[in-house]
């Protein structure tokens, strides 16, 4: 990966606290699996932020790189990679999501 994109995608995580790199937008997912991700979210009552891959060939490819993860959604807590879609759907149906947020001091809606 260049050092270009690597940088990008860092300054990308470092901007958000809570930042998932997805296909689509949160309004509109263009896979079930971003949409998924979008909801989990949603459900534990986050604000985050999105980058859509789809509109960069090398986040796409890089953020692949980046993580160690071969695929996208990828969500990111206060810059630390926390997992895909099956990952957080998980962590949100047992409770651990809220708590990641709660450990790392991230705004949850009541």
């Amino acid at each position: 990966m260049e050092e270009a994109t690597k940088n990008k995608i860092q300054k990308e995580i470092e901007k958000e606290d809570v930042l998932l790199f997805m296909k689509g937008s949160p309004m509109f997912p263009q896979c079930g699996f971003s949409a998924a991700t979008v909801q989990a979210l949603q459900m534990a009552g986050v604000k985050f932020g999105s980058v859509d891959v789809l509109q960069d060939a090398e986040i796409r490819e890089g953020i692949k790189t980046f993580s160690n993860w071969p695929t996208i959604p990828q969500l990111y807590v206060k810059g630390e990679f926390v997992g895909g879609c099956d990952i957080v759907r998980e962590m949100q149906e047992s409770g651990e999501l809220g708590e990641l947020f709660a450990e790392k001091g991230v705004a949850v809606e009541g």
